[in-house]
């Protein structure tokens, strides 16, 4: 398996997934911005953005998209609820939120943008934090108990807002971002991921 990655990017979030997951995986720095892309790279991620991965046959990028597969893949029932199991919609949905919520409502705040909770279908930023925050009330993980990919892509976000001074201080997400940092997974990938 071949990760291709680049430091400071959503690659991280590909590298922490693989971590978890325990296993094998080779890393191939990307130059982005260069013109001298491999057909290799491009043939996981036609748009030339990392992370993208390469597992036999099998090729894809997107942070979101490449957490579920190695879930699915190398760590069912354990990263991901069984696709019988009744939490898996709700793991669809947290898993997705990032992609789908927190950084399109991220990016309007930071651009100082302004929302239109009836246009834009991640609502705005205070509604994405609100909802965010709530699902963790009384649980470690987003599932509850239960790490899975979901708190990969979610953990990921909480730790980059907090490390743009966009985490607010709300019920829960301040100590989820720790429980996040403290994974042995993740520690490992951060030290990978440095550069």
């Amino acid at each position: 398996m071949k990760l291709f990655w680049a430091p400071q990017t959503r690659a991280q979030r590909a590298i922490w997934m693989l971590e978890e997951a325990g296993v094998d995986y080779d890393m191939e720095r990307v130059e982005l911005g260069s013109l001298d892309l491999s057909d290799e790279f491009l043939g996981a991620s036609p748009m030339g953005k990392v992370p993208a991965l390469i597992d036999g046959d099998v090729g894809m990028a997107e942070s979101a998209a490449i957490c579920i597969y190695v879930a699915d893949r190398y760590a069912p029932g354990t990263l991901a609820p069984p696709l019988d199991d009744a939490r898996r919609g709700q793991y669809l949905y947290w898993t997705l939120y990032t992609p789908a919520v927190v950084e399109p409502a991220m990016s309007e705040k930071f651009n100082k943008v302004e929302s239109n909770r009836r246009r834009s279908g991640w609502g705005d930023f205070e509604t994405m934090i609100e909802t965010w925050d709530g699902a963790l009330d009384d649980r470690l993980w987003i599932l509850g108990d239960q790490f899975t990919a979901a708190d990969v892509m979610l953990g990921s976000s909480a730790i980059f807002l907090r490390m743009f001074e966009m985490l607010p201080e709300t019920r829960n997400l301040s100590a989820y971002a720790d429980r996040c940092l403290a994974r042995p997974a993740n520690q490992r990938a951060v030290e990978k991921g440095a550069g």
